[in-house]
């Protein structure tokens, strides 16, 4: 467990910089979850968390009745995983879309960042929780394999780095 919130959330931001896409579920007209891969465009230090999308988009509807939002990262390759709540809101600010831009945005805005229907979504980041089990992977080996031989229920969660964090 991390030591201090700064710490905890200086991991929240790695792992989502390093994530890269994320899963990003709202609330549907009938109240269930909806959720949907986004490319992360920037990750603030003060936990604010960017993305660019289409303004006119279910996504932007969904937003429109419920701001409220959970955003999910299943780091495989650095063994890092990541729950985030927050609350989401749509900026059509040109200052700020620019600050997101960047070229591989083209492939869902193909007129660039002066495409009409662009907006920056802002997530403010209420709460995290990370796990990290880079540094356990073969300590959770051996103990599915004990599990295994044994019979007896895998205990590996103690082997991980596990925090929430508030914002």
């Amino acid at each position: 467990m991390m030591e201090n919130a700064e710490d905890g959330r200086a991991k929240v931001k790695e792992i989502l910089d390093d994530a890269g896409f994320v899963m990003l579920a709202t609330r549907s007209a009938d109240g269930r979850y909806h959720a949907r891969p986004m490319a992360v465009a920037a990750c603030d230090e003060d936990g604010v968390l960017w993305f660019l999308t289409d303004r006119r988009s279910i996504k932007a509807d969904e937003l429109a009745r419920d701001s409220e939002v959970l955003v999910t990262v299943a780091d495989e390759s650095h063994d890092n995983y990541l729950s985030l709540g927050g609350t989401a809101s749509l900026q059509t600010d040109r200052p700020t879309i620019d600050r997101l831009w960047s070229e591989p945005a083209r492939a869902w805005f193909p007129n660039g960042k002066d495409d009409p229907g662009i907006a920056a979504l802002r997530i403010d980041i209420d709460i995290a929780e990370y796990w990290d089990v880079s540094s356990s992977t073969l300590v959770q080996l051996y103990g599915y394999a004990k599990a295994v031989i044994t019979g007896e229920r895998a205990h590996t969660g103690e082997a991980s780095d596990n925090a929430t964090v508030r914002f």
